[in-house]
């Protein structure tokens, strides 16, 4: 899968690293922005309060599945009910939230573990399979938790979780 990082920061560029070792190509854009025209799938990786300018500067999202990890650490746009929507806006295209509750300087453990830790996430039903891969991809398991509507609960989520610290999370179905 041909793959376009929007920020080559810690999780962008982690995750970058993680699906290269997967046999991916991964494109990694920064501040200056670039052309994702041949992504099948974008990741935005950017700081919450340069979102909208970030995704400004790159051309070709028109459609793209896209996978947002973005937190509310440096501000939030209330017009939209989540980071994961505002991505949408401006891709017009099949949008996931994921990976933002996951340390990124613990990928380099994630192989390590007795088991794979999960990645929650929650998306529109055509970036399922997508974001799926590439979270298994990433070493990691999918755990849905349903809709893009659900996207601010993750986003939320990130208060307490921080709160228990950096760490590998695991959830089983009965």
């Amino acid at each position: 899968m041909n793959i376009t990082t929007i920020g080559r920061g810690n999780i962008g560029g982690g995750l970058a690293a993680r699906w290269r070792k997967a046999g991916h190509e991964v494109q990694e854009l920064g501040k200056d922005g670039g052309d994702a025209s041949s992504a099948d799938a974008v990741l935005v990786a950017v700081p919450s309060g340069a979102l909208g300018e970030a995704l400004g500067k790159v051309t070709g999202l028109e459609g793209k599945v896209a996978i947002d990890v973005t937190n509310a650490f440096a501000g939030r746009n209330e017009e939209f009910p989540s980071f994961a929507h505002e991505v949408k806006s401006h891709t017009k295209g099949p949008v996931a939230k994921a990976f933002n509750l996951n340390f990124e300087r613990l990928y380099d453990q994630i192989d390590s573990q007795p088991e794979r830790p999960g990645q929650l996430y929650a998306a529109d039903d055509e970036a399922r399979e997508v974001t799926e891969q590439l979270i298994r991809d990433a070493g990691l398991d999918p755990v849905n938790a349903g809709g893009l509507d659900n996207a601010r609960a993750l986003e939320d989520f990130i208060g307490p979780f921080a709160t228990f610290g950096p760490g590998f999370y695991r959830f089983w179905k009965t």
